[in-house]
């Protein structure tokens, strides 16, 4: 039966279904031999119209499966990269006290370090504001720059791929980009550190769980620990080659297309011998952007599955501030979860 989805604020009772499904994927076994695809940027933006197509083709059919793909050939230079995550590991670098100075929590946070030391999540991380203005931490003293010098550097992909999927999804090539107003697209940086320096518990650096936004870009330092759930039903670990990076489609993807193309369950099972750096971007809508399935992913056979929303809604419901970009997905099979 054809799985519905609804972008809801939750009850406690609600949430606590959803705790317990989360749980239980957590609790099924990894590791099928299935490789997540890698998607040739180079190719999507080509002038052959051959070597386009091939390339559409082959990201729609990982978007459909995996929901999630490498991207490689992606035009942005290496160093960029390495500055980035380099400036990321010396913000971790700091004392303590210093990282303490981001600890707040007000819904006009711009920067905001959280720590998680459970059983179920064990990592810190600094969210940050990038689009559609850039903030970052002044220390350590070169971070900026190199931070900047990335987010600008991805915008050229950010538009490429938004137009990409408006042409697998059979809708003009500037269809996202327009419905999600892309120009003022809210994008949150979370620059994660895995285990915390100071503290190792539990198996998970995140539990199972979505993204919202439109999509994330992930980079990292090391040799990353993602399973990932197909839509067959089967975790799959992500192999990312080291000129790659990692590309997840969001919540509101899901939500644009009515459920033809899913947000992807995925969860980061923890290693205590490797330090492992890494900045995940979501990717999001403009924050007036009311979000509700396309007209064409709807009509009298099919109703809209989801609850049309203003993205800034999405993101602040259950009391949580825009900056926590957390997910308010509840995913529903035949009525209950």
């Amino acid at each position: 039966m054809a799985e519905t989805t609804l972008l809801v604020s939750q009850t406690p009772l609600e949430l606590n279904k959803i705790t317990s499904t989360i749980n239980r994927l957590n609790s099924l076994n990894s590791g099928t031999n299935d490789e997540i695809p890698t998607i040739d940027y180079s190719k999507l933006c080509s002038n052959d119209p051959d070597a386009r197509s091939k390339a559409l083709e082959k990201l729609s059919g990982a978007c459909k499966e995996f929901g999630c793909f490498n991207l490689v050939n992606h035009g942005i230079p290496e160093r960029w990269i390495e500055d980035t995550l380099k400036g990321i590991y010396g913000f971790y670098d700091l004392t303590e006290e210093e990282r303490k100075e981001y600890q707040t929590k007000t819904p006009d946070d711009r920067i905001r370090r959280c720590l998680f030391t459970t059983n179920r999540e064990n990592r810190e991380c600094l969210r940050v504001v990038t689009h559609p203005n850039f903030h970052c931490p002044p220390k350590p003293a070169d971070f900026s720059n190199a931070f900047e010098s990335y987010v600008k550097g991805f915008r050229e992909v950010k538009f490429g791929l938004a137009r990409a999927f408006s042409k697998i999804v059979g809708l003009e090539e500037n269809y996202f980009e327009k419905a999600l107003k892309l120009e003022l697209g809210f994008d949150v940086a979370v620059l994660g550190v895995y285990p915390p320096w100071f503290e190792l518990k539990g198996s998970y650096g995140v539990p199972a769980h979505s993204d919202t936004g439109f999509f994330v870009s992930l980079i990292e330092t090391a040799g990353i620990s993602l399973d990932v759930l197909t839509s067959s039903g089967n975790w799959v670990k992500a192999k990312i080659p080291s000129n790659a990076m990692f590309i997840l489609l969001g919540d509101h993807f899901e939500i644009l297309t009515h459920g033809d193309y899913k947000s992807p369950i995925h969860k980061l099972v923890q290693d205590n011998e490797i330090k492992r750096i890494s900045m995940a971007t979501i990717h999001g809508p403009s924050l007036d952007t009311f979000m509700t399935p396309a007209p064409e992913f709807v009509d009298q056979s099919r109703p809209p599955a989801y609850r049309g929303m203003a993205y800034i809604e999405s993101l602040e419901a259950n009391d949580y501030h825009q900056i926590d970009v957390h997910s308010n997905m509840a995913k529903t099979q035949n009525g209950a979860i």
